[in-house]
C-alpha cells in the first residue's frame, strides 16, 4: 500500500526529552553568549517551539545575534540530549524493531537537530533501519521549516524516491506536515499521548508501532531465513 514510511523521532523511536532538560540547555547558551542571569520567560521560549520572529526579539533585547545565540542553543540543546541517552535517561521504545517487518523504505524526519537524530540513531543501533534521516540544522531557518511545513518530509520523500508515503508522528504538528505533503498519517498513542485530542483528523490512529504491519504489509521472508 506504501512504498515509503518516515517517522518522527522523539515520542515516536525515542523517548521525549524532559523540557527540565531543554530549559537548562537554553539557559546555558544564554550564559555562554555573556547573559548571566536571562529573564526565565524567554529561556522557556527558546527552549521549545520558538518561531524566528520571537527569537529575533529576544536575541534584540540581550544584545545578542540570533544567528549566533540560535547556533550555540542548538549546539547546547543536542549535547544535552545525547548525554542523557548516553547515561540512560532517553532510551528507544521497544516496539522498534516492529519496524524490521515492514514491507517498505523507511525514513526518519524530526524537528530535533540534525545532530541529536544522527548520535541517538547511532548509539541505540538503529541508522540500519533507515535509508534517510533528518533533522534541522542549527540555523535561524530551520525554524520555519520544522514540522508543520513539509520541507522536511518531501525532502525525505524525494531521497526514497517515494510515490505513496505515510507519515508516523505524536503531535499534531506531524499530523498537519502529512496533510502539508499531500501524503497519509499515523497518529501514534503512546501513553504520553493517550488522552490527546486533535483538531485534524490523521489517516490511521495506532497504539504502537507494531500496528504499522497490518497498514504497511509484512516485508517477504529472507530466503536465508528459511533455509
Amino acid at each position: 500500500m506504501y512504498d515509503a514510511v518516515v517517522l518522527d523521532n522523539d515520542g515516536v523511536l525515542v523517548g521525549r526529552t524532559p523540557f527540565d532538560t531543554l530549559r537548562e540547555a537554553a539557559w546555558d547558551a544564554f550564559v555562554s553568549l555573556g547573559v548571566e542571569d536571562p529573564d526565565l520567560a524567554h529561556v522557556d521560549d527558546v527552549a521549545v517551539g520558538v518561531d524566528p520572529a520571537t527569537l529575533t526579539d529576544i536575541c534584540e533585547r540581550y544584545g545578542v545575534d540570533p544567528t549566533e545565540f540560535w547556533r550555540v542553543r542548538d549546539e547546547t540543546a543536542a549535547a544535552a540530549q545525547i548525554d542523557a541517552a548516553r547515561k540512560g535517561r532517553k532510551t528507544p521504545y521497544d516496539d522498534v524493531d516492529a519496524l524490521r517487518a515492514l514491507d517498505a523504505s523507511l525514513g526518519v524526519v524530526s524537528s530535533n537537530q540534525q545532530a541529536t537524530v544522527d548520535a541517538l540513531l547511532d548509539h541505540f543501533g538503529l541508522r540500519g533501519h533507515f535509508e534517510v534521516a533528518y533533522g534541522r540544522e542549527p540555523s535561524v531557518a530551520s525554524l520555519s521549516r520544522k514540522k508543520p511545513s513539509p520541507y522536511y518530509i518531501e525532502r525525505a520523500l524525494e531521497d526514497l524516491g517515494a510515490e505513496t508515503a505515510l507519515f508516523v508522528g505524536d503531535n499534531e504538528s506531524d499530523v498537519r506536515a502529512a496533510d502539508n505533503a499531500g501524503i497519509d498519517s499515523a497518529f501514534l498513542r503512546r501513553p504520553h499521548r493517550r488522552s490527546t485530542e486533535l483538531a485534524c483528523h490523521p489517516t490511521y490512529e495506532i497504539d504502537d508501532l507494531h500496528d504499522l504491519v497490518s497498514i504497511c504489509g509484512r516485508a517477504p521472508a529472507d530466503e536465508s531465513d528459511s533455509a
